[in-house]
């Protein structure tokens, strides 16, 4: 089964001796992810092997392959996987890996639609999901893509979906929790890799709340049972609900039922300052014609990007330009009602090279799960071969006190070796950088200035390119990193 995604099969195909676990892939011990070079390959057993082959013959699944809703995945030559496994697939390589709590609402929705989707295709073929995590699912721009074929195993009579705890703890209680009492989920999710418990969940939604869409069911009625089967085995759960009626048209019922309800689910954030930035931040007209025209040189002038990070992305404006001359653009932003707008606008135009994604760049997101290796950090799923901080360091420097030396170490370590940095520096003069300063104590930043900015990108690299802004109080830069 080729899929267009993938390299040439017909390429060298990795040995043993090359192969890297995937830190985020031990928990199922029939199929665990290795990478080699930039091979991803799935390693599977003698049962997760015939699972695959029963799998890629279904009616059900080429067509998920073939739309993209499932990573582009093919079986290797015979004899391919190392001693122990029975088979090794090759999957398509996602863009930029990103964790749930780094999604916006609609972003984390529309994740759970496309799980749920499959969930709903796949049962009438006699297949079901093992999990129901969030981690399931990364991104393609704004489409959503499940990655987890391992997943998939033939469906038993009479045995519930064996992914819909996980389901509920990191996509619909996450959901339930913006759209029905307004609390933003990405530090709950960021916090728990599991996700957010039922009892947790019981505590938030009394009273009246109760009776919200989906909680009662999902919620409180998932609780109560969850707590009386906790010393019954699998088994013996299983045995019940088939005793009890339990079928596949009625799992088949109850995901529908769930998908209409987080169809429904909707989250509108208030209005903030930074949904209306580029009209509020105080640019002239002459400023901002400047700043895209250097931008898009700076962009233009190298070969093709692979990866370009746009740091404090608000709108997506530069995230657009950068996607004009590169492969894939991520769109970083604090703010989760910016994020939100931005992806559902770039979602309605068919997106494909622009992620935007929520993080606060002054605690952004850590390594995580087990030993802290499970969730690659942000820092280390980087590499980026353009980085564009514009209209940023001032707000890290001054709002956030860090110091300015810190500022522009982490913004160059970012970048892959010998990648470019495009930034923008707003002098103390400048009425931003006045309103900031104006609640911090006198004398707090004496080395926020212009020279010691410019001496710290020279200790990282070679300064290309130097642009005044009309206005005189900002100026731009086009740093070539050290390798």
């Amino acid at each position: 089964m080729a899929i267009p995604h993938l390299r040439d099969a017909a390429q060298p195909v990795p040995t043993g001796t090359d192969l890297r676990p995937e830190p985020g892939s031990f928990r199922d011990p029939a199929n665990q992810v290795f990478h080699a070079g930039q091979d991803v390959l799935r390693a599977l057993d003698e049962t997760a092997a015939a699972h695959w082959r029963a799998l890629a013959g279904s009616d059900f699944f080429p067509p998920l392959l073939a739309t993209g809703k499932v990573c582009g995945t093919e079986e290797l030559p015979p004899g391919t996987a190392p001693e122990r496994w029975a088979a090794m697939l090759r999957h398509e390589r996602i863009p930029f890996v990103s964790h749930p709590y780094e999604w916006s609402f609609a972003m984390l929705r529309d994740a759970a639609l496309l799980h749920l989707e499959i969930l709903r295709a796949a049962l009438p073929a006699g297949f079901t999901t093992k999990d129901g995590s969030a981690y399931n699912l990364q991104w393609r721009g704004t489409d959503p893509i499940f990655i987890d074929v391992g997943s998939f195993a033939p469906l038993r009579e009479g045995e519930p979906w064996a992914g819909y705890r996980q389901f509920c703890q990191t996509l619909l209680y996450p959901l339930l929790l913006n759209a029905h009492i307004g609390v933003d989920f990405q530090p709950w999710l960021r916090a728990r890799i599991d996700g957010i418990e039922p009892d947790q969940m019981g505590r938030l939604f009394r009273g009246t709340r109760r009776l919200l869409p989906g909680v009662l069911t999902h919620v409180h009625l998932h609780g109560s049972v969850q707590r009386r089967n906790a010393g019954r085995s699998t088994a013996v759960v299983r045995e019940q609900l088939r005793d009890a009626g339990y079928s596949r048209e009625l799992a088949l019922a109850t995901v529908r039922g769930m998908e209409k309800l987080v169809r429904r689910l909707d989250h509108q954030p208030p209005e903030s300052h930074w949904v209306d930035y580029q009209r509020t931040c105080g640019y002239s007209e002459d400023d901002r014609a400047t700043k895209e025209r250097f931008v898009t040189a700076a962009l233009a002038s190298a070969p093709r990007r692979r990866l370009v990070l746009d740091l404090g992305a608000n709108d997506g404006r530069y995230a657009r330009l950068a996607a004009r001359h590169a492969g894939y653009v991520v769109a970083v932003e604090q703010d989760p009602a910016v994020v939100d707008r931005l992806y559902r606008t770039l979602r309605g135009e068919g997106e494909r090279r622009i992620l935007p994604l929520v993080m606060d760049l002054a605690d952004p997101s850590p390594g995580g799960g087990w030993r802290g290796r499970e969730r690659a950090s942000f820092a280390a799923r980087t590499g980026a071969d353009t980085v564009l901080a514009l209209a940023l360091v001032h707000h890290l420097a001054i709002g956030r006190n860090v110091p300015l030396p810190e500022v522009i170490s982490c913004l160059t370590a970012l970048a892959a070796p010998g990648g470019r940095l495009v930034v923008e520096f707003v002098h103390p003069e400048d009425p931003m950088a006045r309103r900031l300063l104006a609640n911090k104590p006198d004398g707090i930043f004496p080395d926020y200035r212009r020279d010691a900015f410019e001496a710290l990108l020279a200790a990282h690299g070679t300064v290309e390119q130097r642009l005044e802004l009309p206005s005189g109080s900002r100026t731009l830069y086009q740093v070539a990193l050290g390798g």
